[in-house]
């Protein structure tokens, strides 16, 4: 047990433990009211999940740690709607976001691959990460994504993503966002921001 908790308090490079990192996440998750059944679902199983992995001493923001982790990803907002990109591995329009990296937290991997994966100058809406949506899905590899979802605000220029990333990247104005979303959770998010 005295490991468990070694684990659990150790600092990372950027200086945060993973105990203070998931109390911040906590704040964030027990501010948050969820949209609907589906989102209520998404935030129990997460919180359980996050109790899982923290009491058998893993860190629920590292992907080799556990096959089920948190993720940050970004609803790009702007003038011209909102910006959506076609997952190269999976084949559908979703939502630019991926895996939180070593002592960062999900709006800041949100943040960064937001503007990994688009090429556009992206930042928190209001100045600070505001989440939005919870949702807990299948990923890649078979793991389980325990997705936190943070609004942002995008330059109006024209996506323009690296040569590694996905080209299929677009704004797309509200309904036809909502149209292409290629997961039905998202799509239902995006019709009620588009309200």
């Amino acid at each position: 047990m005295i490991e468990q908790a070694d684990t659990f308090n150790t600092m990372t490079s950027s200086g945060r433990s993973i105990a203070g990192r998931v109390a911040a996440v906590h704040a964030q998750l027990f501010a948050h009211t969820p949209a609907d059944a589906d989102e209520e679902h998404s935030l129990a199983r997460l919180l359980d999940e996050v109790d899982r992995l923290v009491s058998l001493g893993l860190d629920p923001f590292e992907q080799d740690d556990d096959p089920i982790h948190i993720t940050g990803s970004a609803i790009v907002i702007g003038r011209r709607g909102t910006v959506l990109l076609e997952h190269r591995r999976l084949g559908m329009w979703l939502q630019p976001g991926g895996h939180v990296d070593a002592g960062e937290m999900p709006w800041e991997a949100a943040l960064r691959e937001a503007a990994e994966e688009t090429g556009l100058d992206v930042a928190h809406h209001g100045g600070s990460p505001y989440l939005v949506h919870v949702d807990v899905h299948a990923g890649g590899r078979g793991h389980t994504h325990l997705d936190l979802r943070y609004l942002l605000d995008g330059a109006d220029d024209d996506p323009h993503p690296p040569p590694e990333e996905s080209q299929a990247v677009a704004w797309f104005d509200w309904p036809a966002a909502v149209e292409r979303a290629g997961d039905p959770r998202l799509s239902a998010l995006l019709g009620r921001l588009a309200r």
